[in-house]
């Protein structure tokens, strides 16, 4: 059982693999979409239906891989096995998708979607799960997802970035350009973060499971698909799931429309808007250092319910931006930033607190499950925020031109882009309302399974040097 604070040197290092993975995220779910159907040519339905059925697909993969990853058990360990074996495919699914040409089908964004999405699940899922397992602390659990979470913020910035730095070395270059060079910059940075993590980063021994069946026996402790399922039906694991889909779903259908919202509706260029979204996600990084503290002082159930009331106030102040004032844009911008890393730090330390009450009521670790259930609902968000391109179609929007679009659609793009979202986020802060795990609730199950295990949940000093205590020390793994 590991406890105690990470350095935060060890913490940036685990963070690292972020950057690239957040930076290939975000074109995944704005750039690519709107990059198929108006440089490629592709029907902007058609696109919308792939990216939809595509990460339907991969939603069946999550529990496969989640009860893969629980029985997982090499000697280099069982998370960074997995980030390793993610890298290359990774790698060549980006190069495929990023440097496609003009007369590609279908047929192929399909294919390299499924690929890619495959890869991304092995990766995400394996990091997270990680995540959970270096720290049995409260807060030290949020402060870890803290900068997670950050790393995922900075790898969108730099991705954001791009755009303006490449017009700047390179004159005159266009949306096709600059999509390649994104391209690039991920395949390039992937495998180097990666390393950097699997270097510098301990990974905790598995505590071995002590299952037992209804009448006291000792039974198998291997994650099956039946455990998936069962999972589901758990009040606190359906209330962080219902929540992480409405946190994920309203930035997601903001993200997938908002080139077209600040350039078709308040006709900013897209270099304008690029910039407007990088200052977006410039205060998502301190946002995630105001959650974790207002988290410390209030739970993180109460600190998640006050960002997404935020977040939805300001979403529906957004119909009231004059077109093309950037500086008056940038303040709101900002402040739909702060609230957008609170969903997913503060749900996934949840989660990992819940795998303690899991482990204490089952005696089986199922932290790949946890988080292949909190995966898919990620999964679910974004499969659905895309939807919102297909229902854009149908109204007559046309993404290659601008003249083509009917009065319905631009109606509908508004309606879409800035009240949709905030009414998502008001659902989500009133699905956390109550909470049951509380801080002290989960402090008696670590009493618990210190008790049964044997061991106490240590107090251990910040790590130095390089050497991670949680290692050196046999009573805390």
């Amino acid at each position: 059982m590991a406890g105690g604070r990470r350095s935060t040197l060890t913490l940036a290092a685990f963070a690292a693999p972020c950057l690239p993975l957040a930076a290939f995220g975000l074109p995944l779910t704005i750039s690519l979409p709107h990059y198929y159907s108006e440089t490629l040519g592709l029907q902007v339905s058609a696109v919308g239906l792939a990216f939809l059925l595509v990460r339907l697909v991969d939603i069946g993969f999550d529990p496969i891989f989640g009860t893969i990853l629980d029985r997982t058990r090499w000697s280099f360990g069982r998370f960074k096995g997995w980030m390793a074996v993610s890298t290359p495919i990774l790698m060549l699914a980006i190069y495929m998708l990023f440097m496609a040409k003009p007369g590609v089908t279908t047929g192929y964004l399909w294919f390299w979607l499924i690929v890619v999405y495959f890869g991304y699940s092995i990766a995400v899922l394996s990091h997270t799960s990680w995540a959970a397992k270096l720290t049995t602390d409260y807060h030290e659990r949020s402060r870890i997802y803290a900068f997670w979470q950050t790393g995922n913020v900075i790898g969108m910035i730099m991705i954001l970035a791009m755009p303006l730095v490449l017009s700047l070395i390179t004159k005159g270059i266009g949306q096709e350009g600059i999509l390649h060079g994104q391209g690039w910059f991920i395949v390039l940075l992937l495998p180097a973060m990666v390393a950097v993590n699997l270097i510098r980063v301990p990974e905790p021994k598995p505590i071995e499971s002590v299952a037992r069946d209804e009448a006291g026996a000792l039974v198998s402790g291997n994650a099956t698909l039946a455990d998936y399922f069962r999972l589901l039906k758990r009040p606190t694991v359906v209330r962080i799931l219902a929540a992480d889909l409405l946190t994920g779903l309203a930035p997601g259908v903001a993200g997938t429309l908002f080139f077209f919202y600040f350039m078709r509706v308040k006709q900013f260029s897209f270099l304008e808007s690029s910039a407007l979204l990088l200052v977006y996600f410039v205060a998502a990084i301190f946002g995630a250092m105001i959650w974790t503290r207002l988290a410390k002082r209030m739970g993180k159930a109460k600190a998640l319910i006050a960002a997404c009331v935020t977040y939805a106030v300001v979403q529906f102040a957004v119909v009231t931006l004059p077109a093309g004032n950037f500086w008056l844009a940038t303040p709101f911008l900002i402040a739909a930033g702060i609230p957008y890393s609170a969903g997913a730090l503060l749900l996934r330390s949840m989660m990992a607190d819940y795998g303690d009450e899991e482990r204490l009521n089952s005696g089986v670790d199922r932290t790949g499950l946890l988080f292949a259930i909190l995966t898919g609902t990620v999964k679910i968000g974004s499969a659905l925020a895309v939807t919102s391109l297909i229902l854009l179609g149908a109204l007559g929007f046309d993404a290659a031109h601008a003249a083509n679009s009917t009065p319905l659609s631009m109606t509908g793009l508004q309606a879409l882009y800035a009240f949709a979202p905030g009414i998502v986020g008001l659902l989500a802060a009133a699905v956390m309302i109550g909470y049951p795990l509380t801080e002290e609730k989960h402090a008696e199950i670590l009493r618990q399974l210190g008790d049964r295990d044997g061991v106490l949940p240590p107090v251990v000093p910040e790590d130095v040097a390089g050497t991670d205590p949680n290692v050196a020390n046999p009573a805390v793994t």
